[in-house]
């Protein structure tokens, strides 16, 4: 291998996809996270995709305890964290063993030489070294011993051993970041920052840290350095966002909106805990956080405090939803603003906690007691979390309604750059507070009725218990038409029912139309989508085009109601095709509602669809 003369400039690349892979304890995602924010601060467009073992600390060097992060940076926009790495960071024999089958021919991988012994060897099932016995002939092997170098760089420092050890991510990140080209003065900030309380472990990081710049830079083990551009982005300032950091910042922007109060009802459940994590540094913007003791007391404490007026919300994944549905069907009955997050997860039952997925849509349609309709929007990007948020408070406010908001763990956990909104470009969506009677009894005493409705939405009136005059009573049982007073009824009870449903049906008035992308006028193919299948759906339906095919695509952000276009849509085109991380339940919904042939495309393996995979679904559809 020739040495690398250092006088060279770096080699240009519009794009590189690198995979981190170790131990859950080898701090992979740090490593990631940290790499993602340099690449940001460099003005890279980007994309994540963490992935977490499932147990919180699988036996260390195991299969099951490999955590990995990859990151696609490049020139230009992208939507997806890419198909297969270019290159692969290997701490351990687990985690090569784990993420070799991603990587494709002529791919590099830089190993930690020193987690290779026999012990760890065995631990990943290995019978040989694959770093001796010729498996890894296909890539570009770089062999450094990380632990070592990390361990003889913070030595004079006084660090023990088992200590110095914890730092060999750095050691990783510093020399990527000399590989990459990556500006070396926000990690190190951040490092005093985050360590700053603890100067001997800030010393040891910053130490690993440069010792790995260093050893890229004078090693002569690699024969080049590489840079990618900074991408062409509209002017604006930019941050590097995860959706579970947008919806929360999306829920403390509702409630400027709304001048309302929010409270947050929540129990801690992967992937959705992060949500009350950020929440709850906002107090300063009137935010109040209640780590529930169990899922039912989150949703009853959130509707109790749109009972009082806040804008009430509650954060769960799929099992949570389960257990709030007897209170989802109460917020309907009430027909009080609440909104109800659902970051979905693998199923059933505990199934896949750290993997993502999207099944919990025929749940979040049809998962309640008796005719009981709710409105659902659904986040595409981790970016567009933010846009979702105030979507869903908008909807609830404005139609008195609980609202289900769909995320995933691909969004939650996944990042890339936001530009930060004018303030001036949010909606209003403040609403009036009922403050006097509304109607007069047959001996001419005013008095307030909780169930008259605005002839427009059908959305009764807001009235903060304590209000002089406005005292009222609301509860689980069916209740009268305008007045709220209890009604066993029948036909009383079947009019309730359909005004509740015709509210959230007419919502599709109070939506945008689906916009359709591609090759609007003559597709061959439509492609319906829904939440974090966008990037790749995007990506793949230009491959497909870039091939001289006629491919179109619309993405739903409203699956209840569907826009009123819709139907016109589907039927405009020959060919209609849904990707879902499911087993088809938005294609089933399609068929239903419009009697359209919706083929499914399907996966539940708890990752994210790839843009070759689908570009390879759309083009056997299409018969190529």
């Amino acid at each position: 291998m020739a040495d690398l003369d250092q006088t060279d400039a770096p080699i240009e690349l519009d794009r590189v996809i690198i995979r981190f892979a170790g131990d859950s304890g080898d701090g992979m995602q740090l490593t990631g996270d940290r790499f993602t924010s340099a690449s940001a601060v460099f003005g890279n467009d980007l994309a994540t995709l963490p992935e977490f073992p499932a147990e919180i600390r699988a036996p260390a060097g195991t299969l099951a305890g490999v955590s990995a992060f990859q990151v696609h940076i490049s020139d230009h926009e992208i939507t997806t964290p890419g198909d297969a790495p270019n290159v692969l960071v290997a701490m351990n024999p687990a985690a090569l063993r784990s993420e070799l089958h991603l990587m494709a021919d002529g791919s590099t991988i830089i190993v930690n030489t020193d987690a290779f012994d026999e012990r760890n060897l065995t631990k990943a099932g290995y019978d040989a070294s694959p770093l001796t016995d010729g498996s890894l002939a296909r890539h570009t092997v770089y062999e450094v011993p990380m632990t070592s170098l990390t361990k003889d760089a913070v030595a004079p420092l006084g660090v023990k051993p088992r200590d110095a050890e914890r730092s060999k991510n750095f050691f990783a990140l510093g020399l990527i970041s000399w590989m990459y080209t990556r500006p070396s003065e926000p990690t190190l900030a951040w490092i005093d920052e985050k360590f700053g309380s603890k100067p001997q472990v800030a010393a040891a990081n910053r130490a690993a840290f440069t010792t790995g710049h260093a050893f890229g830079e004078t090693a002569e083990l690699f024969e080049h350095a590489y840079s990618i551009r900074p991408a062409t982005v509209p002017a604006g300032t930019y941050t590097n966002i995860t959706g579970n950091t947008a919806l929360a910042w999306g829920l403390v922007a509702a409630g400027q909106l709304a001048k309302l109060p929010v409270f947050l009802g929540s129990y801690p459940i992967t992937p959705a805990s992060d949500i009350l994590h950020e929440l709850s540094k906002h107090k300063s913007f009137g935010i109040r956080t209640l780590q529930a003791e169990d899922e039912i007391a989150g949703i009853g404490s959130a509707l109790g405090a749109a009972f009082g007026g806040h804008l009430g919300v509650t954060t769960t994944s799929g099992p949570g939803i389960a257990l709030k549905s007897e209170t989802m069907g109460l917020a309907v009955s009430l027909e009080l603003p609440l909104v109800i997050i659902d970051v979905q997860r693998g199923g059933p039952s505990t199934g896949l906690p750290t993997k993502t997925e999207q099944a919990d849509l025929l749940q979040a349609m049809y998962g309640r007691h008796g005719e009981c309709p709710m409105p659902i929007v659904a986040a595409y990007t981790p970016a567009n979390c933010f846009d979702a948020a105030i979507e869903a408070a908008r909807i609830a406010l404005k139609f008195r309604t609980p609202v289900l908001l769909l995320s995933d763990g691909y969004l939650a956990n996944g990042s890339e750059p936001w530009r930060l909104p004018e303030v001036s470009d949010l909606p209003d969506i403040s609403v009036a507070f009922a403050t006097e009677a509304n109607h007069v009894d047959a001996e001419g005493n005013e008095e307030f009725w909780p169930y008259l409705r605005d002839p427009q939405t059908l959305a009764r009136p807001w009235a903060v218990p304590g209000t002089p005059g406005l005292e009222h009573r609301i509860g689980g049982i069916e209740k009268q038409d305008g007045s709220g007073n209890i009604s066993y009824d029948p036909a009383n009870h079947e009019h309730m029912v359909h005004l509740r449903a015709e509210k959230v049906a007419g919502i599709a008035t109070d939506i945008p139309p689906v916009e359709v992308h591609g090759d609007v006028d003559d597709a061959e193919l439509l492609v319906v989508g829904w939440g974090s299948t966008w990037g790749a759906i995007d990506g793949a339906a230009n491959r497909c085009r870039a091939r001289g095919h006629k491919v179109a695509y619309a993405h739903l952000v409203h699956l209840n109601p569907f826009p009123s276009n819709l139907g016109e849509v589907l039927r405009r085109y020959p060919r209609v095709v849904v990707p879902e991380l499911n087993l088809g339940q938005l294609s089933r919904l399609i068929r239903a509602e419009y009697l359209v042939d919706a083929h499914t495309v399907t996966k539940v393996q708890g990752l994210p669809f790839t843009a070759g995979e689908l570009e390879a679904a759309f083009l056997k559809e299409l018969g190529a």
